[in-house]
């Protein structure tokens, strides 16, 4: 029989640790309310101020390192969908003050890890919140000594890919990035849309005096940005169909976009190229053979065949940006082939 504690009354073991426990939650509970407290009664002694607001991300819009790393450009289905990046959304947060932007993991288990991310407005007691599902799995094309794959699967292209589970290492990368494109998309959601429009126009203003300065310097940096990804100038110049020092400020502005998009995770490099017009089996093609196919097609009478155009075509330098797709006469970046 266990001795009961002479000032307590109590069994020395099961009940003293029980009652620790019970005192450590009570603890934890009053200081994350105290917290709570102390951000709403911080958020009320120093209310938002928009035009400060503003004049904030004005003067971080003219700064030509930051304005290079705001915008981000994705291909998809022929056109390019452009947003901000994760920068631009943690300069935002830090402008606007008053946020409280929260991470929790809900759910682990041997396959998947659900973390909730949120973003709370202490002013205006508003929350955006989401539920971000990492799958603790990863794919190879090969299997290093020793990994065993889990399952495989065949891709588009007819290659075997490996699945393996996911090392530490590989899923903390992996749930930063799907976290901080929930936490940008609260804080866009936040941030109003004026404001977000006058960025767009900053932003474009401050990189097209920079490149002015120096073009030839701007396109060295795009070249060098690249390369720190493993994309070489040759295909870059490969996908725009123009020698990199004659891409125009329109197109250097789309590198740039496309450099965010794959450094925060928005898009692969293969993904880019795979949108593409033309980047089918018939892309690289010559004349003559599409003349003799279609003389084939049609009984032995050849038919015209267009020459083909270029895997891109300068666009014409207005001068001009736009949030979304200009609706004029003027040539696409990528046109049909």
């Amino acid at each position: 029989m266990a001795e009961s504690n002479p000032g307590t009354g109590l069994a020395p073991n099961e009940p003293q640790e029980i009652t620790q426990h019970e005192t450590a939650s009570s603890a934890a509970a009053a200081k994350a309310q105290a917290l709570v407290q102390a951000r709403y009664l911080v958020a009320m002694r120093n209310p938002r101020d928009w035009m400060d607001v503003r004049e904030k991300l004005h003067k971080a819009c003219q700064r030509p390192g930051f304005a290079k790393t705001a915008r981000y450009s994705v291909p998809r289905g022929g056109a390019s969908v452009k947003g901000f990046t994760i920068r631009f959304a943690e300069e935002a947060i830090r402008s606007m003050g008053n946020l409280y932007p929260e991470t929790t993991i809900l759910y682990e288990d041997d396959e998947k890890r659900i973390v909730n991310v949120s973003l709370m407005d202490l002013e205006a007691n508003v929350t955006f919140a989401a539920d971000v599902v990492v799958y603790k799995r990863i794919e190879r094309k090969k299997l290093q000594q020793g990994q065993v794959p889990v399952a495989t699967r065949i891709n588009s292209k007819g290659e075997t890919l490996y699945i393996l589970e996911a090392s530490d290492d590989d899923l903390l990368p992996k749930m930063n990035a799907l976290a901080s494109k929930a936490l940008r998309t609260h804080t866009l959601r936040l941030l109003p849309g004026d404001i977000q429009e006058e960025c767009v126009a900053w932003v474009m203003k401050t990189l097209t005096q920079e490149d002015a300065k120096d073009p030839q310097a701007a396109i060295k940096q795009l070249a060098d940005s690249f390369a720190g990804l493993g994309i070489k100038p040759s295909d870059l110049k490969a996908y725009l169909g123009v020698e990199l020092s004659a891409c125009s400020p329109v197109q250097r502005q789309h590198l740039r976009e496309v450099y965010a998009a794959i450094r925060d995770g928005e898009v692969t490099w293969r993904e880019v190229l795979a949108e593409v017009p033309g980047a089918g089996e018939e892309k690289h093609a010559s004349v003559k053979d599409k003349v003799a196919k279609a003389a084939g097609k049609n009984g032995g009478k050849a038919t015209a065949a267009k020459e083909p155009t270029p895997a891109a075509v300068p666009p014409k330098d207005t001068g001009e940006f736009h949030e979304d797709p200009p609706q004029t006469n003027e040539p696409p970046l990528f046109p049909d082939q």
